[in-house]
């Protein structure tokens, strides 16, 4: 058997760019894009990539070049998926919700030849051009301007617009030759809630992979019509920007995530398959009663992000969204674990049904190995879902590394394993729960009070819409939970509301020693809440061993209202 050596036709490196090849060759007259009244079918999408690939090559992009793109999720986005790594690039979609600095930080981190800029963002850009320049000292990027398709602006930053571009392009442009499917594809930055965003570097053969992974765990059939709510530079859009093409399926691009752009473009093309952060379900929740429309078929939706608390998943699939539950991080090309349904668990009560929803599941099949270990010892928690423990994976879809950052390489990657940051259990039936952070474990007492539970407990009162629960100094207890909470705006709830109601749910040292009433949390891109934020205002309480109060110099009142009213990334 040693004399059978690889070669042409039976060796292939894998990349995610073949399923493309194979949509334009099998699914040619099908629709592949809907963007307002813009229609494109899988031919014309392969052909409009291979143009832009052409003229990225005739730009002197050369392998390996990072080409950056701010841009909603609009089809230039999507199609920059295929067409930059065609041309042999490595393609950065950059959080639009970041503002100038970050924006420019990641630019000089990554080094950027090209940079496009959706025309929305071009005021933006241009101040992170500036500090590109002026701060960091690094030379300007070409700049291409990303016009809108269906309603041209006719906006220009310089002389290059994406249209012209595709134009200009050959259509029987030949892609590259992925020589190593270890190549990098992409370079997508965390998002930063735990502490300084990374670049995360993702193989062809990562994003192959996962995204088989993803469509097998999801049980995804062929015609799927999928609406892109989950912004497609979170994790490459969790790789379903290659896996739609893999199924010959339809993208239907919107540029804002709003109830009413969600449920209209629902039943006008009879979308069967979307993916959010749980915030995005509260948005659909929230819908004005003229942003509604009547869900007749079920949407099925793979909710990750954030762990959705099981009040919130049983109220979503009442309106008629059928969720799977996934876990991922960036560094895993998003989804690592999905909630798989067993037959058995539709013959329980519904609550219990979205108590076992709520849970991470199961490694997805690129994942060689998915486990729980014990912090000191390395060694894997009992299968008992109360002992936690550092959720760590290994596998085929894990990045290649953090770019420029041996030491946070050697942080994460120990002994064979991808250690993710994240604490949890393993149930006896296998499925993993996650129960926080590590940095967002509460220790009060000597007790570790998991601050998901708690926030699961308080988004069980009705009036309840959205939490999020920090450690906060306890003079008795080292920390103590803190709520953040926002009511119902037609509710009077106060703290002792919701206290009370905790002690309901919930043992004696979990409860709450402050609740504070909020309109915003602030959130990441991704729509995780960005707990550091809500730590630096818990700090400035002060709670006796009796009751909670609040520190009030002139200092502090100002400090806190600066805190929380900071923007959205």
């Amino acid at each position: 058997m040693d004399n059978l050596p690889k070669c042409g036709a039976n060796y292939v490196p894998l990349t995610p760019l073949t399923f493309l090849t194979r949509a334009s060759n099998s699914y040619a007259n099908r629709t592949s894009i809907i963007y307002a009244n813009v229609r494109f079918n899988w031919r014309e999408t392969h052909e409009r990539c291979c143009r832009l690939a052409s003229s990225l090559r005739s730009l002197n992009i050369v392998n390996n070049d990072v080409v950056s793109v701010l841009a909603p999720n609009v089809p230039a986005m999507l199609e920059m998926h295929f067409a930059v790594p065609m041309a042999g690039a490595v393609l950065n979609a950059i959080n639009t919700r970041l503002d100038a600095r970050n924006v420019a930080l990641i630019l000089k981190h990554s080094e950027a030849k090209i940079f496009f800029i959706d025309y929305e963002y071009i005021d933006k850009a241009k101040k992170a051009i500036e500090i590109l320049m002026s701060d960091f000292q690094m030379p300007m990027p070409l700049v291409v301007v990303i016009d809108d398709l269906d309603s041209p602006t006719g906006i220009r930053l310089g002389e290059l617009e994406y249209e012209q571009l595709v134009f200009q392009g050959n259509p029987k442009y030949v892609l590259e030759n992925i020589d190593d499917e270890w190549d990098p594809i992409t370079l997508s930055y965390t998002s930063g809630t735990t502490s300084e965003p990374k670049g995360v570097v993702y193989s062809h053969r990562g994003a192959f992979l996962s995204t088989l992974s993803l469509i097998l765990g999801w049980e995804m059939g062929t015609e799927p019509v999928y609406l892109w709510s989950l912004p497609m530079f979170h994790c490459n859009g969790w790789t379903f920007t290659w896996g739609i093409a893999a199924r010959g399926g339809t993208n239907v691009c919107i540029r804002n995530t709003t109830a009413q752009e969600i449920y209209s473009n629902i039943v006008l093309h009879k979308v069967t398959h979307m993916c959010a952060a749980p915030i995005v379900l509260n948005i659909i929740l929230e819908a004005k009663p003229h942003e509604q429309r009547q869900i007749t078929t079920p949407v099925q939706v793979l909710v990750g992000g954030a762990p959705p608390p099981a009040p919130l998943l049983e109220k979503i699939e009442r309106v008629g969204f059928h969720v799977v539950h996934a876990y991922g991080l960036t560094e895993a090309t998003g989804p690592a674990l999905v909630c798989e349904w067993q037959a058995k668990w539709n013959k329980l009560p519904w609550e219990e049904q979205a108590r076992l929803k709520a849970r991470q599941g199961l490694g997805i099949l690129t994942l060689a190995d998915v486990d729980v270990k014990n912090f000191k010892n390395m060694e894997s928690v009992p299968r008992d879902g109360k002992t936690t423990g550092e959720i760590c994976l290994r596998g085929s879809s894990i990045m290649k590394g953090y770019l420029k950052n041996e030491k946070a390489n050697s942080e994460v990657f120990k002994n064979g394993w991808f250690f993710t940051g994240d604490m949890g259990v393993i149930h006896p039936d296998g499925y993993l729960e996650i129960k926080d952070r590590c940095k967002d474990v509460i220790i009060s007492g000597g007790e570790n009070i998991s601050s998901v539970e708690v926030e699961s407990a308080i988004l069980k009162h009705p009036y309840v819409v959205e939490t999020s629960v920090v450690a906060m100094p306890h003079p008795r207890w080292g920390e103590s939970p803190c709520a953040f909470v926002i009511s119902r705006k037609d509710s009077n709830l106060k703290e002792s509301d919701i206290i009370a109601h905790c002690r309901r749910n919930l043992p004696g040292f979990m409860v709450p020693k402050k609740v504070e009433f909020v309109e915003e949390l602030t959130k990441t891109g991704t729509g995780k809440v960005q707990k550091n934020h809500l730590r630096a205002v818990a700090k400035t309480f002060v709670v006796s061993d009796q009751t909670s109060k609040r520190e009030k110099p002139r200092a502090y009142d100002q400090s806190h209202e600066q805190i929380l009213a900071l923007s959205r990334l």
